[in-house]
């Protein structure tokens, strides 16, 4: 009761950082689009997964997709919404949820690299959007394409599709410096060019 009782205390903070966020961002006037899938509620929901696990961050055999159902499954996330990416309805995580299906990653609008903990280099990318929109999440529909990225220590980062190639590249260094193959490293990273 007292494990139940902890678990549900950690899911009202979420909760209520998520409550937050939403309402804290207004409306975006030019295009009536609302901020839905914010990145960095998930960041807060994989701290409190670590926190909940001796550091290890969700895992699944299954692919990276059932690994992020892990933070809705034990409270750290009241919905999909916050692991899904701009324009994404949520369905295919929700789907997956309520029948006990499988999550094809290739389904995922935010790709998640899975594997890390608390100990690794907290400038790594843990969580980014598959695509670039304008604006991102937070403006969603103004602006310049970008990605929103979610680092280990929880902050987040806006990467515009100028930036994106090198901020692969490095990414890739990280993981391989994390203890990753290089192979692996850009299985996370496909369209990154290769080092000479």
């Amino acid at each position: 009761m007292k494990l139940f009782m902890l678990k549900w205390s950690l899911s009202g903070r979420v909760t209520l950082l998520a409550a937050v966020v939403i309402l804290g961002c207004a409306r975006i006037r030019d295009t009536g689009k609302v901020h839905q899938h914010c990145i960095k509620v998930a960041g807060t929901a994989f701290r409190l997964y670590a926190q909940d696990h001796g550091g290890a961050l969700p895992f699944h055999t299954n692919g990276f997709g059932d690994a992020l159902l892990l933070l809705v499954k034990e409270h750290q996330l009241p919905g999909v919404a916050w692991i899904c990416g701009p324009g994404d309805d949520g369905s295919v995580l929700s789907n997956a949820l309520v029948r006990g299906l499988d999550v094809p990653e290739e389904q995922c609008s935010r790709v998640y690299v899975q594997g890390l903990s608390e100990t690794n280099d907290p400038m790594i990318c843990i969580l980014f959007d598959r695509r670039s929109v304008p604006g991102g999440d937070h403006s969603y529909g103004r602006g310049r394409p970008i990605r929103e990225a979610c680092m280990l220590d929880g902050s987040m980062d806006s990467i515009s599709d100028e930036r994106w190639p090198e901020f692969s590249r490095q990414q890739v260094k990280l993981l391989v410096a994390a203890g990753w193959t290089r192979q692996k490293a850009m299985s996370c990273y496909p369209e990154t060019a290769s080092d000479k």
